[in-house]
């Protein structure tokens, strides 16, 4: 979200929006109060996404699991079967939302209060591995299971599915084991391996494997599917660290995926 973000902001900040067009009727009135404005900046919170106006109103967006954000030249549609449910036009490009579910237009000063951001924890990408250890010593998470808890945007915002099963295996720990069954060492390297492998994500275009591994991967002509990850995705294929065959399980109602071997169910120092 936050590298849709970046795009979306060099789209739009700090031209002149020419016309917005929502699609659903309860915010099309709003369409012609932010005719002629400035948006101020692009915002994530966790994977919710704030686009700030400089008439202090703000558009939320939540993209769940299949919204997508494409930058296009000016009123260049693309072909798609997707719904397209917002439209930020200006006069170089076009920004354009689909299939997304989730838009609101609040006050900015109401941000802090919505529903749903007033409950996010700490964003993984603007915090040290300390803040992380916090949150796993706080009662509320101390007695949950590791593959539940990282899917959970109060713990932690900004962490999804893929996230979650690479940060375990970087980290060497069972998404069955909680935070009370692990060693004070084992919970250090788990805050480490949250803050390292989701920078490493952002930066790298979502590639969480080893960097040096992912370019001979590459240059050998493996599909990007191949050589991004660790573990996630790839069930029934050898570990790259040790050869057993990765296990694809469900936690949270989502897949994940863990090595049996180098992530035993029992904590280890």
């Amino acid at each position: 979200m936050r590298r849709a973000a970046d795009k979306l902001s060099r789209a739009v900040t700090p031209l002149v929006v020419s016309e917005v067009f929502f699609a659903f009727d309860n915010l099309k009135p709003y369409a012609s109060t932010f005719t002629g404005r400035r948006i101020d900046a692009v915002e994530t919170r966790g994977k919710a996404l704030l686009i700030h106006f400089d008439n202090d109103l703000s558009i939320y967006t939540h993209n769940q699991l299949y919204g997508r954000w494409m930058i296009r030249p000016p009123y260049r549609y693309p072909v798609t079967n997707r719904q397209l449910r917002l439209a930020i036009h200006n006069e170089r490009q076009s920004a354009l939302l689909y299939s997304a579910s989730e838009i609101e237009v609040l006050p900015r000063q109401q941000l802090d209060v919505h529903p749903f951001l007033a409950t996010l924890g700490p964003d993984v990408l603007t915090i040290k591995p300390r803040r992380v250890l916090e949150q796993l010593a706080a009662s509320t998470h101390q007695r949950r299971r590791l593959g539940s808890l990282f899917l959970d945007q109060r713990f932690l915002a900004g962490i999804g599915n893929y996230l979650r099963s690479e940060i375990l295996f970087v980290a060497g720990l069972h998404p069955r084991l909680r935070p009370v069954d692990c060693r004070e060492d084992a919970l250090e390297r788990l805050a480490r391996a949250a803050v390292a492998v989701s920078r490493q994500s952002y930066r790298h275009n979502g590639v969480t494997n080893d960097l040096e591994m992912a370019r001979q991967l590459s240059a050998q002509g493996q599909p990007r599917s191949q050589y991004l990850h660790w573990v996630f995705a790839r069930g029934d294929r050898p570990c790259r660290v040790c050869g057993v065959s990765i296990v694809q399980d469900v936690a949270a109602g989502r897949r994940i995926y863990f090595c049996p071997t180098c992530q035993p169910e029992r904590c280890r120092p």
